[in-house]
């Protein structure tokens, strides 16, 4: 167990960069991805079984369809209070997605034209679920729940085989239109160029290893990506009236998902820095599957220098605990998700709080959102211009032909009988 302790001092940028250096560098993944993904796209079918063989299946051959047949999906293989879970999330997350949809606007303009923005759902969208160390059945519902309150018409979710029956049954009760036992970076490129059997989609989003992300972000060329997840993090700001042990349990909690990131505390009080280091060290040794980058806990000057750390930390998981930090929640802007009070730390954004677990990584919360909607639908703007023809050519004229655009003023004076075309 790495426990670090820091002084936040009067440069938050730097304090915040020095602590995610804690962190081991990834190695690039760039050029292997691209060799699997360029097989695939040039290869097709027989390119992806040979990968699926290699990635997924230890050599064997895979099945001769890797979708997995509708009958195979079934709720009745989840246990009772698996399901009832699964349920309260999904309807959770399905109140905080709808939401997030925005209504269509019409905006009438000074010279009487009108312009609708119109809010449109892509048609079929991809969801990630990793595989790994235990199955994920809480992705499934993040990334489903939300592209079907969306009104993604097809759903689709591609996951490392063997496919766990917790992830056939969530799959079945969020309304998953088909599943296909793949995953990787052959995965990526199938479903975003498509093969003889397999229809691409729009948009591919959810979590995944590096080289997922990496594959995500070499097709986003080509199909929509939500973002690009690396290791999980959190950041707790505390007051000295936190409780010492749940700001612990949460920052174990946190480092159960692996040595990706370091997991952190900053307060103004050392006091409470002090019980954290205390409570850390008492409950790590029973928990030895929690295993960050490092436990970090940052003292700082007051509550505002705390604040600044972390918007410069800009973490994808931002607990205020005790009443003063309580208080700052509004005046957080760098963060994938606030929880806000010591009732209630991240592990239930991870399932059922209703917000959303695929959330912005690596400091990206500075300019990047969680996973929502709008990562499957589209703004287009539909215009209707009418009588206004002439007022706007008149307007319009004079600027296309200031570009060097002659023949865009020729269209635009067209339409009031002027210049036409000959």
């Amino acid at each position: 167990m790495r426990l670090e302790r820091i002084e936040v001092g009067g440069d938050p940028v730097a304090a915040a960069a020095g602590v995610r250096a804690l962190a081991p560098a990834p190695d690039s993944v760039s050029a292997a991805v691209a060799e699997i993904v360029g097989a695939v796209r040039a290869g097709g079918d027989d390119a992806l079984r040979e990968l699926v063989a290699r990635f997924d299946t230890g050599g064997a051959p895979p099945p001769p369809s890797l979708r997995m047949p509708a009958d195979e999906l079934d709720a009745a293989l989840l246990a009772e209070e698996v399901r009832a879970g699964l349920e309260v999330a999904i309807a959770n997350v399905a109140l905080v997605a709808d939401a997030a949809i925005g209504d269509d606007v019409e905006v009438t303009l000074a010279q009487g034209h009108r312009v609708v923005l119109r809010e449109v759902p892509v048609r079929r969208a991809a969801v990630y679920v990793p595989g790994g160390r235990a199955p994920y059945p809480s992705t499934v519902v993040m990334g489903v729940v939300t592209a079907r309150a969306a009104g993604v018409e097809e759903v689709v979710v591609l996951t490392p085989p063997p496919i766990d029956p917790v992830i056939r049954g969530a799959c079945a009760l969020c309304g998953v239109h088909e599943v296909y036992a793949m995953g990787g970076a052959h995965g990526i490129a199938a479903l975003a160029y498509g093969t003889e059997t397999i229809e691409r989609v729009d948009v591919i989003a959810g979590p995944g290893s590096l080289i997922v992300q990496e594959a995500k972000r070499q097709v986003s060329d080509i199909v929509g990506i939500d973002g690009f997840y690396g290791p999980s993090d959190v950041l707790v700001l505390a007051d000295g009236s936190a409780d010492a042990r749940l700001v612990a349990l949460d920052l174990l909690a946190q480092g159960e998902h692996g040595p990706g990131a370091p997991v952190v505390a900053v307060s103004d009080s050392a006091e409470l820095l002090d019980a954290l280091a205390a409570q850390i060290e008492e409950l790590a040794p029973a928990r030895p599957h929690s295993d960050p980058a490092a436990f970090v806990l940052a003292q700082a000057g007051s509550l505002p220098e705390a604040l600044a750390f972390a918007e410069a930390f800009a973490p994808e998981h931002l607990e205020l605990a005790g009443e003063g930090a309580e208080r700052l929640a509004r005046r957080v802007r760098c963060a994938g998700c606030v929880f806000v009070g010591s009732s209630g730390g991240t592990a239930f954004g991870d399932y059922v709080a209703g917000s959303n677990h695929c959330l912005p990584t690596g400091g990206s919360a500075r300019f990047a959102s969680g996973l929502s909607p709008r990562a499957f639908r589209r703004r287009l703007s539909e215009v209707h211009i009418g009588d206004a023809a002439a007022a706007l050519a008149a307007a319009g004229a004079p600027i296309a032909r200031a570009e060097g655009f002659v023949v865009h003023a020729e269209s635009m004076e067209a339409r009031v009988g002027e210049n036409e075309p000959r």
